[in-house]
């Protein structure tokens, strides 16, 4: 018995005995049917599954029927298409002929791309980039490219470097989404100047009215500890004298990677690890001067070390 319903995947039997029957999907026939009477609910259902059975990620791309999902870090966002190798559909190669045609295709198709199309492919380029120098996730990628088109449509390219404006664009991603990266990390790993950096980033911030939040200095002692290889009792007792510190609100207006750094210091001397300022300041990229400074405060404030 076949009932021509709607391709309503949300469909239920119309029976008040099959109320208590889940509705079963069977994806080999393409059906919805009621688990009560057995009544076809929606029919021809779209296979949304691979061709084959795949066992490595390049098979399943090939295999898959929609292709990769669409991304802001391509410069036409995986929707443009390609000319292919010199085979037809069969796997046979192309005459000598139709090869040199389709080369000529692709010299043009090549020459024919828009100058915008042109410099977004080099400034994504650098972005994955700087995303494998850094060893951030893909969604913050993704939320810089994001940024660097709002930059384009904004027209702020004009006298400022690609580089620089990928590289603010980052930072100001990583700062949304609380990755703790400085800007000196961003203009090292972008080879911009750091003054540049900081001149761009507050132009795009001011063009964009973006809204930065203040970076969580916890993250900070996460990144400087594992980079130092620390124990993991240091580590949390480190996290002990920080929420002490937020207590008694000797943090406001403090450099969190300083603040975190000092933290760390006095931790190392309390479970007995020698660690020099030094290597710190060197670690986090703070003066050892300012690491004293904080280090300082912190043990007037709350006598942990005498």
């Amino acid at each position: 018995m076949v009932a021509y319903y709607s391709k309503d995947y949300d469909k239920k039997c119309h029976l008040d005995t099959c109320k208590t029957y889940p509705v079963l999907t069977d994806s080999n026939r393409g059906e919805i049917f009621c688990g009560g009477c057995g009544l076809v609910l929606v029919q021809n259902l779209q296979d949304s599954s691979n061709e084959n059975i795949s066992y490595t990620p390049e098979d399943f791309m090939k295999n898959s029927r929609t292709g990769p999902a669409t991304s802001l870090t391509m410069f036409d966002r995986g929707l443009s298409t390609m000319i292919g190798k010199n085979k037809d559909s069969s796997g046979n190669k192309l005459s000598s002929k139709t090869k040199f045609e389709f080369n000529r295709l692709r010299t043009w198709d090549q020459r024919s791309k828009s100058r915008t199309t042109a410099s977004l492919s080099k400034a994504f380029t650098l972005l994955h980039g700087m995303k494998t120098k850094l060893g951030v996730p893909d969604n913050v990628v993704e939320n810089a490219a994001y940024i660097y088109r709002k930059v384009v449509n904004a027209k702020l390219t004009r006298g400022r470097t690609m580089a620089s404006l990928i590289s603010a664009s980052l930072y100001a991603s990583c700062r949304q989404n609380n990755i703790p990266r400085t800007l000196d990390d961003i203009a090292k790993a972008g080879n911009v100047e750091r003054r540049i950096l900081s001149r761009d980033l507050r132009t795009i911030l001011k063009k964009l009215d973006l809204n930065l939040n203040q970076y969580d200095t916890a993250s900070f002692i996460v990144k400087i500890s594992n980079n130092m290889k620390l124990s993991e009792k240091t580590k949390r007792d480190a996290f002990k004298i920080l929420q002490k510190c937020e207590d008694s609100k000797i943090t406001a207006g403090k450099h969190p990677v300083a603040q975190a750094a000092a933290s760390l210091y006095i931790a190392c001397i309390i479970n007995g690890e020698k660690i020099s300022q030094k290597k710190f300041s060197k670690e986090s990229g703070v003066s050892d001067v300012t690491i004293r400074n904080r280090a300082t405060l912190i043990k007037k404030t709350l006598k942990l070390v005498d």
